[in-house]
């Protein structure tokens, strides 16, 4: 979420004001989507199979829901630039990505 505020920030000065904003739009429903997953993860434990399916099939179809809201606002308004946007949604997978793939390749093996 920072790297898209810093990024939403620096377009917004340098005068991309539409890009700046869908890049920060996208990203707190991105956020939001991740904050609802984690918390719907525990509500599945201990329940019966008919039941755990019936919880992440809501779960999905909510989230997708939710997702869908900073596309359509994009579209509708000017304000919000829809490629920025999207971006944006798929900007916390990336980070997490990112962060993993330089871990990975610029870590050292600790010695044992």
């Amino acid at each position: 979420m920072t790297v898209a505020i810093i990024a939403g920030l620096v377009l917004v000065v340098i005068g991309q004001q539409p890009i700046g904003k869908g890049l920060v739009l996208g990203a707190i429903f991105s956020v939001v989507n991740f904050v609802l997953m984690g918390e719907t993860l525990p509500m599945r434990l201990g329940k019966s199979k008919r039941r755990t399916v019936t919880i992440a099939l809501g779960s999905i179809m909510f989230r997708y829901v939710l997702l869908a809201i900073p596309l359509v606002v994009a579209i509708k308004f000017d304000q919000f630039n829809v490629f920025a946007t999207i971006l944006g949604i798929f900007m916390i997978q990336l980070v997490i990505l990112g962060d993993h793939f330089f871990v990975g390749v610029f870590s050292h093996p600790s010695k044992q």
